[in-house]
């Protein structure tokens, strides 16, 4: 039972991704020799992530030390989080840095796997809020994965969140 559940989650998981890329059309950039400058939004604010804390390094360094730290063939992990920044269920340890701005640390390194996130409830009533995610790899820290929500336009607002990680 267990293994024909995360066979058809994998599944799921592959077919989500698959037609999330097909749908929003894949773009090839032709090189040039001067490249147009694009104007971004104001709204959206910067395209980097906040400054790795202390705490959050060290709470990092102590996941990836404690005894959850271990080689894995390959695994398919979920995190729903609260608009607040607290852990609904799932796995990993969750830090809110501000308005929309989330890290999900996980107790083995995640940095070549593969983030897929979207705006969600942790409960069964209602359809969320719309508004926008993105998700990256952490800077310097090789088990947390970094989230972003913002309100449809572009204004980083906390919402909530369900987070997949897929690690080879």
């Amino acid at each position: 039972m267990s293994t024909s559940f995360r066979r058809k989650a994998a599944a799921v998981t592959f077919a989500v991704l698959a037609l999330t890329l097909a749908g929003g059309g894949i773009a090839i950039a032709q090189p040039s020799a001067t490249a147009p400058q694009a104007a971004k939004p104001v709204a959206r604010g910067t395209d980097t992530q906040p400054p790795v804390t202390a705490e959050s390094a060290r709470m990092a360094k102590a996941a990836l030390k404690s005894g959850d730290a271990t080689t894995l063939v390959a695994t398919t992990v979920f995190t729903v989080v609260n608009p607040n920044g607290t852990k609904a269920r799932g796995t990993g340890t969750v830090l809110k840095y501000g308005p929309g701005q989330y890290e999900v640390q996980f107790g083995y390194t995640v940095s070549a796997g593969a983030f897929l996130a979207t705006i969600s409830r942790s409960d069964s009533c209602c359809i969320p809020p719309a508004g926008e995610i993105a998700v990256a790899p952490r800077l310097s820290t090789p088990n947390a994965v970094y989230i972003e929500t913002r309100d449809s336009a572009g204004t980083p607002t906390d919402r909530g969140f369900t987070l997949l990680t897929h690690t080879p």
